[in-house]
């Protein structure tokens, strides 16, 4: 019988590999980034588990597979250099979001306020992915304080977060839900 490539029993003890043999505590700040990452990226499988628009679904594609990237890229050690450099994204990622992002806003009304999240689960996932793309930055930007991270991995989750921001707003006109504006009652 073959033995399963799910367990290896080699993190029992709380450490795990990098890619490049490095081991490190489970607590380490590089796991805590890709980690975010990974969570960031099962939670951005729920929004195409909902009937969205085919433009929306490719997207998302893209960005789960870029994300796959980026987080192979926080998993190797800056000792193996050669491959955190194949590992790198290009420029036109962050277009493509940028472009995506400028198309969803076209056909919505601007945006005079803040909105709750919600109204249908499509789009409070959207918000839930916002967030846990801003944690991820933060863990990121921790990261980057520790050990070499590259300035394009933090401008395409911080350009991500916005992404996910007007996604949001993309699918609640899709599902034709109307905005909740958040108003501040603290100047009444």
């Amino acid at each position: 019988m073959k033995k399963s490539l799910v367990y290896t029993k080699t993190g029992d003890k709380g450490s795990t590999g990098l890619i490049g043999g490095t081991r490190v505590s489970k607590n380490d700040y590089r796991l805590e980034a890709y980690g975010t990452v990974d969570e960031l990226n099962s939670n951005i499988g729920m929004i195409r588990s909902y009937p969205i628009d085919q433009e929306s679904i490719d997207s998302i594609i893209r960005i789960q597979r870029q994300l796959f990237t980026i987080g192979s890229y926080l998993a190797t050690d800056e000792s193996v250099s050669d491959l955190r450099t194949k590992l790198k994204t290009e420029e036109a990622e962050i277009e493509f979001m940028e472009l995506e992002m400028d198309k969803m806003e076209s056909k919505l009304p601007p945006l005079s306020n803040f909105v709750l999240p919600g109204g249908h689960p499509a789009v409070a996932q959207c918000h839930i992915c916002r967030t846990i793309c801003r944690r991820a930055e933060r863990r990121i930007i921790t990261m980057q304080s520790q050990t070499t991270v590259d300035e394009w991995v933090i401008r395409y989750v911080n350009r991500l977060s916005d992404y996910f921001f007007v996604l949001s707003r993309h699918l609640t006109n899709y599902f034709q839900i109307n905005e909740i504006p958040w108003v501040s009652g603290l100047y009444d």
